[in-house]
């Protein structure tokens, strides 16, 4: 599933082409996503001027004067910008028509993507308002992560992987960043210490800031808003190494399962 840097990209791929553009019309052929497209999307979208496309965790918010269009991309969504005429591919969903005659074109083959709409602020829908602060906010601290962390005995991998807690930090980017940390993905959040999470919070925007600029991670059917696939993966030190000899001491990575994921650490290096 796409994570963060991932969602990132592909905003600041379509965000050019459709910031100050004016939608024209709404085209649904599959209203069965992982929730039905609401029917007042296609009534008040159109006329609409796209304002600013903004991301809250892994949701894409596309904003005028009438509401919000909220779009997440599931497993396999992929958005592109297309002249409205180009041929139809399968699983090609929804457009947003355009003045310019161009439009955004949502493919999802699993169809566990979506599409909705709010005329309320964004802040309030129920997908978003239980949602934690972005691992780049000033609000996620090394203290705001202790603080969250007492009393709890499940793993520190589950702390950060909470979205209630942060939002953003993903299987793979939780590895890694655990893994930058040094500290060992099977520890009790609530023994982890201050200092520890203040180079855990450090890794965290250090490992998706690299993971942007570099574009995401190519996994199964990512691509970014440019057409073009995320090369993160060539900068893994942990994730899907296992066995392979850990980048800082040679010792093989080991790999478990945490919460139903995947999980690669170091046993030497992460205590």
């Amino acid at each position: 599933m796409p994570e963060l840097p991932e969602v990132e990209t592909v905003r600041r791929g379509i965000a050019p082409y459709l910031t100050g553009r004016i939608v024209t019309q709404v085209v649904v052929r599959q209203p069965r996503l992982r929730w039905p497209v609401p029917e007042e999307l296609a009534v008040q979208l159109p006329g609409q001027m796209i304002l600013r496309v903004e991301r809250r965790a892994k949701y894409l918010l596309l904003h005028t004067d009438a509401g919000t269009a909220i779009l997440h991309l599931g497993m396999t969504g992929r958005l592109r910008i297309l002249p409205d005429h180009t041929p139809l591919q399968k699983h090609d969903h929804v457009d947003l028509v355009f003045a310019n005659s161009h439009c955004l074109r949502f493919n999802d083959s699993r169809r566990f993507g979506a599409l909705l709409w709010t005329s309320e602020p964004p802040e309030r829908h129920p997908l978003l308002q239980t949602l934690g602060p972005e691992p780049f906010d000033a609000a996620f601290s090394s203290t705001y992560l202790h603080q969250q962390a007492q009393g709890r005995r499940s793993a520190v991998k589950t702390l950060v992987m909470d979205n209630h807690i942060v939002v953003g930090v993903g299987n793979i980017y939780a590895n890694e960043s655990l893994f930058a940390a040094r500290i060992s993905p099977l520890r009790p959040a609530g023994q982890v210490t201050l200092a520890e999470y203040a180079r855990l919070t450090a890794a965290i925007r250090e490992i998706l800031s690299a993971a942007i600029q570099q574009g995401g991670t190519t996994l199964r059917d990512f691509i970014g808003g440019d057409g073009e696939p995320g090369y993160f993966q060539q900068s893994l030190r942990v994730y899907d190494r296992y066995s392979l000899p850990c980048t800082a001491c040679g010792e093989p990575i080991q790999r478990c399962r945490i919460g139903q994921r995947a999980t690669y650490y170091c046993p030497r290096c992460q205590r």
